[in-house]
């Protein structure tokens, strides 16, 4: 089949077009978010995983939904190695809620890709313009059955994080300032809730989430799987892996150094069962840059950059601190 100048013009049109109805999160991630835990929020915080955590005079403003995770709403969060066994059920047209839309969608755009497989479909016949219009109409119907799956899918997620993040706003208990330096501003919170007891945190605890805080971002750095396996659960390495192996696909690789913990408050602490949660607010700086194979910068800088995040943490009894999520702000 040969394509004419106009035929191939329209269909790099078409392409365009495309690429503009989708979402820019499938399309590329920001550069600003190379750091460990890719700029979303990410992992289980055991039962209050779908419940915010107070905010803090760190992080005034609301800690973010999760965008990943493996707990379910309405069930304790699971940050152990069970969680690392759930099957992803995903799929951009298998969300919960997309229905019938998600289906016509996903035919539509079967159909087209079986008629390129066999010779037909989306771009067969061009050389008439009877095909062209059909082609045209194709198209314009594909994008416009997925933009309204993707908002229709959008709007029920936003509705069901609001009803799940409902609830008090008021703050924590502040105590004393404590903390492992005159840089770290920590103050003090016990968490109560219905299903949990209340977990009281010392210098010692505040001195591991400072360092698990650089020693995250070292190993991150250093592409150490087994290391992340020491610091992390089971949920939040899975997380880490695929983003390392997306670099790696793109030929890159994230550096991050000279992590210093400028300021830190904790939100909520508590115990479930065996396992002990704290969740704390961190305002810390890094330099923040990605390589390619021959170590020039392609995002990022050596510049010292600021970020505050929400990282909750997690131990069994008798244990150390893993990072069990990270919530953006």
């Amino acid at each position: 089949m040969k394509f004419t100048q106009r035929t191939r013009g329209l269909v790099g049109a078409i392409a365009v077009a495309l690429s503009l109805a989708l979402p820019a999160s499938i399309i590329a991630a920001s550069s600003a978010d190379a750091r460990v835990g890719g700029g979303s929020s990410s992992g289980s915080r055991g039962s209050r995983t779908f419940s915010a955590p107070p905010s803090t005079n760190t992080a005034p403003s609301a800690a973010q939904p999760f965008n990943r995770s493996m707990a379910q709403p309405g069930s304790p969060g699971m940050s152990g190695p069970a969680a690392a066994a759930q099957p992803n059920k995903g799929g951009f047209f298998n969300r919960p809620g997309m229905g019938m839309l998600g289906g016509l969608a996903a035919g539509f755009l079967g159909a087209g890709l079986l008629g390129m497989l066999f010779g037909g479909g989306l771009f067969s016949g061009l050389g008439s313009l009877s095909s062209i219009i059909g082609l045209l109409l194709q198209v314009v119907l594909i994008v416009v059955v997925v933009r309204l799956a993707m908002m229709w899918w959008q709007r029920r997620n936003a509705n069901a994080n609001a009803a799940a993040y409902a609830g008090p706003s008021a703050g924590p208990n502040a105590g004393p300032e404590i903390g492992p330096g005159p840089q770290a501003n920590y103050r003090t919170a016990t968490g109560f809730g219905s299903s949990s007891a209340p977990l009281e945190i010392g210098p010692a605890d505040y001195e591991a989430f400072e360092r698990l805080l650089g020693d995250v971002q070292t190993a991150w750095s250093d592409g150490d799987i087994g290391r992340l396996h020491m610091l992390a659960t089971p949920e939040m390495v899975s997380y880490f892996s695929n983003d390392l192996a997306a670099n790696k696909s793109r030929g890159v690789e994230n550096k991050v150094s000279d992590v210093k913990l400028l300021q830190g408050d904790l939100a909520e602490s508590w115990r479930e069962g065996e396992t002990d949660y704290a969740t704390v607010a961190m305002r810390f700086s890094l330099v923040d840059k990605t390589v390619d194979a021959s170590g020039k910068i392609v995002e990022g800088s050596d510049q010292p950059i600021e970020a505050t995040e929400v990282w909750t943490f997690a131990r069994r009894r008798g244990s150390d601190w893993e990072l069990s999520a990270i919530q953006q702000v």
